[in-house]
């Protein structure tokens, strides 16, 4: 099973950023420059001060972050394998599906609703054991119409995250443009002294390094979600034709309960 890997990976990201920042910040400390005696010491600014020396649309950039931050939090705990397929459920109704037991199976999918759940479930309403193979083409359309609207629905979740990673950095670049024609009306204003420049200049600078700081790993997780998602629905589209193969009689294999659960492992990033 590869479900210890698929939980170290946000782990792994995180301890990462970590020593990321940690180095970043060792390596500005020893790259300060050693100013001569009388010389006056450079400017510490806080982070408070580079949001605000960004200018107006730090603020959209800021919206876009958080957007990013709460749209990933949702689509970490709703698109995995555990919550979209709880193995619990899908060996019970295998063994229910194993003795025909339609019944029991739309109950033990209704006790808990899932992407699972909900796609065996409106196949077990169209199941009719007068008609041929019980009505198995019926079930097997239902399920896939069903399944098409669960993963349609997270979907537009994991999009969130690609239109955050798109309109950062646009609005980053939108940033540098408003920072260099601030800098050349000072040129035009017949100001041509670095500190006259430098704060059209800054701003250009800030907001593009904004933009890509939340459009980069807003990409990546629109990436790694969205691969999440088709790998489970693929193993989901598979295990409910299997039931339904073996609940028609289509498919009568001796311990098919037990090749069930040898089922594929838990999804991968890619």
């Amino acid at each position: 099973m590869n479900r210890p890997k698929t939980r170290l990976i946000p782990r792994l990201l995180l301890l990462s950023a970590l020593a990321f920042t940690a180095v970043s910040m060792a390596l500005a400390q020893e790259g300060a420059p050693n100013l001569p005696p009388g010389a006056p010491a450079a400017v510490e600014k806080s982070l408070l001060d580079l949001f605000n020396a960004g200018g107006p649309l730090m603020w959209p950039i800021l919206l876009c972050s958080m957007g990013t931050i709460a749209v990933g939090v949702y689509c970490f705990l709703q698109i995995n394998q555990k919550k979209m397929m709880p193995k619990t459920q899908v060996d019970g109704v295998s063994h229910a599906m194993q003795r025909h037991d339609a019944n029991a199976a739309y109950e033990l999918c209704q006790a808990a609703p899932n992407v699972f759940a909900n796609t065996m479930s409106s196949a077990l309403l169209k199941v009719n054991f007068e008609r041929d193979l019980a009505n198995k083409i019926s079930m097997e359309q239902a399920a896939g119409e069903t399944l098409v609207q669960e993963e349609t629905r997270l979907m537009i979740w994991v999009n969130y995250l690609n239109i955050f990673a798109t309109i950062a950095p646009m609005l980053g670049l939108l940033g540098t443009v408003t920072g260099m024609i601030q800098s050349f009306d000072q040129l035009a204003a017949g100001k041509s002294e670095p500190q006259d420049l430098a704060g059209g200049i800054g701003q250009a600078m800030l907001t593009t390094a904004g933009g890509l700081i939340v459009g980069i790993p807003a990409m990546f997780l629109y990436f790694y979600f969205r691969n999440l998602l088709q790998v489970t629905v693929g193993n989901i589209q598979k295990s409910v034709t299997f039931m339904i193969d073996v609940l028609s009689g289509e498919l009568k294999l001796a311990g098919a309960a037990h090749a069930y659960e040898e089922a594929p492992p838990e999804e991968g990033a890619g």
